[in-house]
């Protein structure tokens, strides 16, 4: 399993916004992805950042992500970001939701 995490810088007061278009906006683009698996989302209490970390069944659908869809994600998403969010790709090497053990 893959992971991609996505830390965002906010506008402010835009947090409720984020939260709605992700749901409306990103989410639904996210579930038609070839080996999407899983989203999270988090919000700073002070509302000024998040992070976002998407779940792929391995690492080529993640790179398809981010290649040919992202782009659409970071324009759907404009109203809300302050800065250019910073994309960082991982092998998931542990989760309990997805029944995942360490190989080593």
């Amino acid at each position: 399993m893959y992971a991609r995490n996505v830390a965002l810088h906010l506008k402010a007061n835009s947090s409720a916004e984020f939260t709605r278009a992700l749901e409306t906006d990103v989410l639904p683009l996210l579930r038609k992805q070839n080996g999407f698996k899983d989203e999270l989302a988090f919000v700073a209490p002070d509302g000024a950042e998040a992070v976002s970390i998407s779940m792929w069944d391995r690492k080529e659908s993640a790179e398809a992500y981010g290649r040919d869809t992202y782009p659409a994600v970071l324009r759907s998403l404009d109203k809300v970001l302050e800065g250019t969010p910073k994309v960082t790709s991982y092998e998931v090497s542990n989760s309990t939701f997805h029944k995942i053990a360490s190989r080593i």
